[in-house]
């Protein structure tokens, strides 16, 4: 029996000013992603990049971040290697280009389960609820995590660290995340969606041409290492200070006043 398309769940988006909400919605099956969800996260994610927008801020809708894939759903599509994502569109795990450009500042609670992780791992800061349960369980479904878990947790937590979980599919709380650097605050269960807002508004008020050359060299760092990212510095940030931003930021600081930042 075909399924019903209420039942495949939807990412939705909202704009706030130059903020962009975009919101798992499938909470009745614990915001497991389906091949729909897939596309449509990536295709908020290029409006994220493509639009006039300084940060973008990822949630969940109900209790629970994600618990992951849908299996029976995304199964025919990982047994034969092909992914339900545009390669034009922004890649939501930053794996491959277009990569993403504008801020993002993630909000877990609940379940933060495989997919969910690297999802988190993927963006700049993540907020988590103390109730939150993580767990990169893919060896105890006889796969292994492909979303950047494996680059990224040895990364930031180091290899033990990171073996101890992709290994064993344990799971941990968010105290253990905090300690592995996976995350970077814990708040109240129920505040980590205005606590993300907070942040992602503040970054809104800095220089959308600073922050986002900001992302690219210390992504370039991460990847490359730091003489690769230090070689663009003076090319950087000579056309960074021939910007209206900065001049704007040179003058506010004189007249002791906020900057108003255009992104020019």
């Amino acid at each position: 029996m075909a399924r019903h398309q209420s039942d495949e769940g939807k990412i939705t988006t909202e704009e706030k000013e130059a903020l962009l909400l975009i919101a798992i919605d499938r909470p009745d099956k614990l915001n497991g992603f389906t091949p729909k969800m897939m596309k449509e996260l990536a295709e908020a994610y290029n409006k994220l990049e493509l639009g006039d927008f300084r940060c973008g801020i990822l949630y969940a809708e109900g209790d629970n971040f994600t618990a992951g894939l849908d299996l029976p759903e995304m199964a025919p599509y990982i047994r034969a290697g092909k992914t339900v994502i545009s390669e034009e569109c922004v890649d939501p795990f930053n794996l491959r280009p277009p990569l993403r450009r504008t801020p993002l500042v993630v909000a877990v609670q609940g379940y933060c389960y495989t997919l969910g992780i690297e999802v988190m791992l993927a963006a700049d800061i993540v907020i988590a609820a103390a109730n939150t349960r993580f767990s990169q369980l893919e060896v105890k479904r006889g796969i292994m995590a492909t979303g950047g878990a494996t680059i990224r947790m040895p990364e930031r937590s180091g290899w033990g660290n990171a073996m101890r979980y992709l290994l064993t599919g344990d799971e941990f709380d968010a105290e253990t995340a905090l300690r592995l650097n996976l995350i970077q605050e814990i708040v109240e269960t129920g505040d980590q969606l205005n606590r993300a807002i907070d942040i992602a508004s503040k970054i809104a008020e800095q220089a959308p041409l600073a922050v986002s050359q900001t992302i690219v060299s210390s992504r370039l760092a991460a990847e490359e290492g730091p003489v690769a990212a230090a070689a663009q510095f003076k090319e950087v940030q000579t056309k960074l200070m021939d910007s209206v931003d900065a001049e704007e930021g040179v003058i506010s600081f004189v007249e002791r006043r906020a900057a108003h930042f255009t992104g020019r």
